[in-house]
Order: C-alpha cells, then structure tokens, then sequence
C-alpha cells in the first residue's frame, strides 16, 4: 500500500519525483531504449492514410449528386442572385435542413467562380468525408497516447474500417447532401473532447481551446438540428467542469452566440422556430414501427450486429489492458471537485460520444428513419464507433503485465481485429438491399444512388444535366417553351407531357374606352412536382418549384402528417390547393377534367381563413423591420400552425361559408 504523500505542498519537481519513486513497477525495472512512441505514432498515421485512401477511392467509385443535394443548390443560386436564403423568389422558405452545408455551397460557390456547383458540391462533400474518418481515428489515437508512453504496441484502424465497408457510407460521401460536413464535424468535436479530457498536468487548458471548443459545439445544431443533443451535452460537460465562472461565461458566449443569433434570424426571416423541412416531416412526431423496419433494412442487409460483437469485447480488452492513470492529476488541484475531474476525463469523453450515438439511434428511430436506405442511421454509427476507431495491439514486454497475460491479450485482440477485417471484407462487396434497391416497396426505404442511376440511366448522375433524362424532366423545358403566356404545369400520367393550367390573362379594353394605366401582365411560371432539386437545378430562378409534401411548399407545410403515408413523404397536398394559390384559370376548361373545380372554389374560399392569410404573409409580404419583429412574435404560433389538406373541412374548421358548386365539366 502506497503511503500519503506529505500535505506540505513542495516544487512541482519535487512532487513528480515523489510520485514516480512510490509508483509500483512490473517486471523489468529498465526498458530497453527502442522509440516505441515513434512506432506508435508512425502505425497511427500509416493507419490513417491507408484508411483515407480507401474510403476516398471507394466514395469516388460510387460518386453522384442525390436529388436532395440539388435543393441546396437552388437555394445557393438565389443567394448568389441576391435574393436570399431563398428556394422561390418572393417566399422565405428554408428548404434546407442544413444551415451550415447551405452557407459553405455558397462560399464554395462564390470562390469557385465558373465551376458548376455540382463539381464543387462534389469536391467538399468527399474532402469532408474523408477528413471527418481521419480525424475520428486521430481523436481514439489521441484517446490511448497516454497509456501507451513507453510500451510496445501498433496502432491498427478497427471502427474506422467499419464504417468505410458500409456502401451507403462511401455512397453519400459524395452525394451533395450534409453527410460529409456532418461527417467532418464529428471528427473534430470528438478529437477535441478528447483532447479537452486530457489537460496538461499543473495547468488547465488554455481560453483559446476552451472558447473553441464551446463554438464548435454549439455550432452543432447549425450542422444538422439533431446535432444539437451531441453539442448540448458537450456544453454540459465543459459547464461542470469549469473551475470559475468567468470560464463559464466564456463557454456560455462561445457556444451560444452564433446558433442563438441564427435562430433569431429563422423567426423573423422565415417565421418558424425549426428549418421547413423539420415541419414538412414533422420532426417532432413519432413513427416507431416505421423506425425499427428502418433499423432493420440498415442492419440486417450488411449483418451490421456481427462487428458489433466483435468490437465490444475489443473495447473491454483495451479497458483492462490500460495503464492505471496517475494520481499526479488530483494531488495538484486540490480545490478541483471530484465531480469536475470525472467530467473532464477520457472515460467521460467515451461515454459522451457513445451516449451521443445512441441518443441519436433512439431519436431516429422515433422518427421513423428515413426514405433513403441507411443514410440517417450512419451518424449514429460514425458516434458508436470513436472510441474504437484505432486500437492499440500491445506486444508483451513484461512491464505492466507479465509476459504470459500480454500474449493472452495482444492474442485475443488479434483475433478479434481479424475478425473486424474479414467482416469489412465482406461487407465491403455486399449487394445491400439487392432487387429491392430501386422498388419503392410498402417499405418506402430505397437505395437512392441506385435508384437515381436506373432511372436517368447514369452509372454516376452528377449534374442537373444529367437528370434531364430522368421521367418527365425533358419534356417540363419544352412545355415551358411552349406556354409564353404563362402557365402552371402539373405531371400528368405520362412521362413524357404535361398538364397546363393556363394563366389568368388580363380582359382586353373595350373599343372606345380610355387606355389601361395597368402595366402589362408578366407571365408568370410554376412547376408542381416532388423531385426539388432536379426541377429546381434545370429551370430558371424565375419559375416558381412547389412540391405536394412541404419541403418548398408554405401551404404544404403546414398540413397534417398522414399516418401511413410514405417516410420523408408523408404530407401530400392537393394540386388544387396549388391552383387557388396563384394567377391561373380555375374553371373548366383552363384545369384538368381529373379536378373537381368545386374543390379548387373552395381552396380559393380557405385561403381567406385569417390565420392561413397571416402565415402566408409571414413569407410572402415583403420584408421589413415590422415584418420582421412580427414573424418573431408570432413564429411559435406560426409553427403550431395547421390545415385540412381537404377544403371543404378547412372551410369548417375556419367557420367559412362553402361556395355554390359549378356546373360540372363538359363531357366529351
């Protein structure tokens, strides 16, 4: 039994060798002089850049821009329009999830100049991907530096190769979407955490690290919103931990300023306290049975719980094969509280990043997954996987265990890590979801690349040009050609035309009247269809591209969720809502004979309903310092805020008189 040290307080020199002398050693007493730390510090970054290599050639192989990608795009042109943060000209809607992934497109795009934005879009997402792998292997390197000083060990990549096997990783690193700056973001908020829970002895860590450390994890809810349970709870860490409260003003200011003062924008600019698209999907809402299908279609195609049993004892392993930490830390800040020093500690860095993972597994899962095969649950994953990213396969050497106990672990663990490379051998080559790739069965969940590919018949769809060979795309330019008049255009049944709803024209002056001082009416253009950002990328900012599930869509957004209609796709509003909204013909024989012209009357009668009329105004009416304080008044209402997607119930639910009906359409 070690005896306590002395409570005099002596040089710090005097105290390390005092705690040096005391400490117990096994076997030799003298190590051989061989820069072990060397090897360590080589087979880590060997690792590293064997593991980018790998996953950026696969990503590059498997290289597109999803549909989804294309929305962010569209809201770049308009910025670089100077419209704003904008989808349509005229409508503050954020139809982006991503605020962080909109405003880098935009610079990227800006400096880029004469690039397509598809190429740059391209560029950062893989770039991201691949940083955000490495600088999760860095972070677990970092995790087991201390213990390994002076012993006899290399550094093998083991999360990190599970993740890079899953095809849905290395297919949306570069698919356009957040995915690889969320990827990047994760890497760096976990490689700080961990250094954050390793502080130099004698000395805390600096401001500067601390006060960016708190920016970046605030910043997680500008990544993705979701982010924000990752980032919050790393607030919390560093908030318990600080040792005044100058430090936790610091942290305070540092990680609140910039998500605090974005918010304040999104309430006033757009009138909502969540991104549109949360409310177009209803993020708050729960679909369990839809989450474990979803769960399922992730795990089982790739047999995701084999790894799993395979890096859990791994990790226990590593646990017992630690080297004890110093009591070095405690004896020096004696006013430290023993809460404080179990924050700001590495167990406590792996447990936040393991927590954070499931966290994030639990809420997706509630929310019923996502329409895209795997791609919602990779984050998750990505977490689970930190602490196991590298691991050190130690080489007996006799100091901490004896000989025979460190050829039973560095054997185990050896096998273990094989299994890890035979797994990810395999399920580097897997056929994933197989025939149902590209079906949208009962399920809903596809393989979008796949999907995407088949049906513009592009093994690497990448531009908006691309998908002009995609069903309809074609024909929507030449139907706007043909409509200089202005129109609405709506898909039809066939794949190659569609419907058009002319625009409302203004009535001629009668012979002898005085002349109209109205200026002349502009033609006016929209497209109602699902697929954003194909439609959005190929036509011009001045065409006006809705869609019936809310994502670029006010009245769409603020419908109802269906209860069993497709994930990600669940609001559908009808397209003669869309008719009443805007300047087109609403009688026969201007809409289609598929319509009820008595259903468009009475959308046109709802739309007068007060509380629709503010929330459209709140989006539409030109900006101002009013309009501005008045969206952020009233933006938890506007929220809350919703309608039937039937107006003859709207119309009840308002209190508004129903028009007369119209005589029904000719028969042909």
């Amino acid at each position: 039994m070690v005896p306590p040290l002395p409570s005099a307080s002596p040089g710090l020199e005097a105290i390390k060798r005092e705690v040096m002398r005391r400490r117990p050693r096994v076997g030799r007493a003298n190590p051989p002089p061989f820069p072990y730390d060397i090897v360590v510090r080589v087979s880590l970054w060997v690792s590293v850049a064997v593991v980018a290599v790998l996953f950026g050639w696969g990503a590059w192989q498997r290289r597109w821009i999803a549909d989804d990608g294309l929305i962010v795009l569209r809201t770049v042109r308009n910025l670089l329009a100077g419209n704003g943060p904008v989808f349509n000209q005229g409508e503050r809607v954020e139809a982006n999830t991503s605020t962080a992934w909109t405003y880098l497109m935009y610079i990227g795009s800006w400096v880029g100049g004469p690039v397509r934005m598809e190429y740059v879009a391209l560029t950062l997402a893989l770039v991201l991907s691949v940083s955000g792998v490495a600088l999760l292997m860095l972070g677990a390197g970092r995790l087991y530096a201390p213990s390994l000083r002076g012993r006899r060990a290399i550094m093998l990549p083991a999360g990190a190769l599970v993740y890079i096997a899953l095809p849905p990783a290395r297919d949306f690193a570069t698919s356009g979407l957040e995915s690889g700056l969320t990827l990047a973001y994760l890497g760096l908020l976990w490689w700080m955490m961990v250094r954050w829970s390793q502080p130099v002895r004698n000395r805390p860590e600096s401001d500067v690290f601390l006060g960016v450390l708190a920016f970046v994890a605030g910043f997680s809810v500008l990544v993705r919103p979701e982010l924000a349970l990752m980032g919050g709870l790393a607030l919390i860490m560093m908030l318990i931990a600080a040792r005044t409260w100058r430090r936790r003003m610091l942290i305070v200011v540092a990680g609140g300023l910039l998500p605090v003062a974005y918010q304040i924008f999104r309430m006033g600019y757009y009138g909502l306290l969540v991104p549109g698209t949360a409310l177009a999907k209803d993020a708050a809402g729960d679909k369990w049975s839809q989450g474990m299908i979803y769960l399922s279609n992730f795990v089982s195609p790739y047999a995701v719980w084999l790894p799993v049993l395979l890096l859990v004892p791994l990790g226990l392993l590593l646990m017992a094969a630690r080297r004890r930490p110093s009591f070095l830390r405690p004896m020096l800040a004696p006013n430290y509280g023993r809460v404080a020093r179990a924050v700001q500690s590495p167990p406590a860095a792996v447990a936040f990043v393991l927590v954070s993972g499931l966290l994030q597994a639990l809420y997706w899962t509630r929310q019923g997954g996502d329409f895209m095969h795997a791609r919602v649950l990779l984050t998750p994953l990505f977490c689970l996987l930190a602490p196991v990213a590298v691991i050190p396969v130690l080489i007996p050497d006799g100091q901490d265990f004896s000989r025979e106990t460190g050829y039973w672990l560095a054997g185990a663990a050896s096998l273990l890590w094989l299994g890890i490379a035979g797994w990810s051998l395999w399920a580097a080559n897997s056929p994933g979801m197989g025939y149902d790739a590209t079906h949208v069965t009962y399920s809903g969940i596809v393989d979008e690349r796949r999907f995407y590919a088949q049906a513009t018949g592009h093994a690497h769809p990448l531009t908006a040009a691309d998908y002009l060979d995609y069903p309809r795309m074609a024909a929507v330019l030449a139907a706007l050609d043909n409509t200089p008049d202005g129109a609405l255009l709506l898909p039809s049944g066939n794949y190659i035309q569609w419907d058009i709803v002319p625009q409302l024209q203004q009535p001629p002056t009668a012979p002898g009247s005085p002349p109209d001082s109205k200026p002349p009416q502009k033609p006016q253009h929209a497209v109602f269809f699902t697929n954003l950002g194909m439609l959005g990328m190929n036509v011009g900012l001045d065409v006006r591209v809705i869609d019936q599930i809310g994502l670029a869509n006010p009245l769409a957004q603020h419908t109802r969720r269906l209860t069993h209609g497709r994930i990600g796709h669940d609001k559908n509003l009808f397209p003669d809502w869309v008719i009443a909204d805007g300047p087109w013909v609403k009688v026969y024989p201007g809409i289609p004979g598929y319509l009820d012209a008595n259903w468009v009357a009475q959308a046109v009668a709802a739309l007068q309903c007060p509380e629709t009329k503010a929330v459209l105004a709140s989006v539409r009416a030109p900006m101002s310092p009013h309009r501005f304080v008045s969206n952020f008044l009233h933006s938890f209402e506007f929220t809350a805020y919703r309608i039937d997607r039937v107006p003859l119930y709207e119309l009840a639910r308002c209190g508004l008189p129903v028009p007369e009906p119209s005589p029904p359409p000719p028969r042909e």
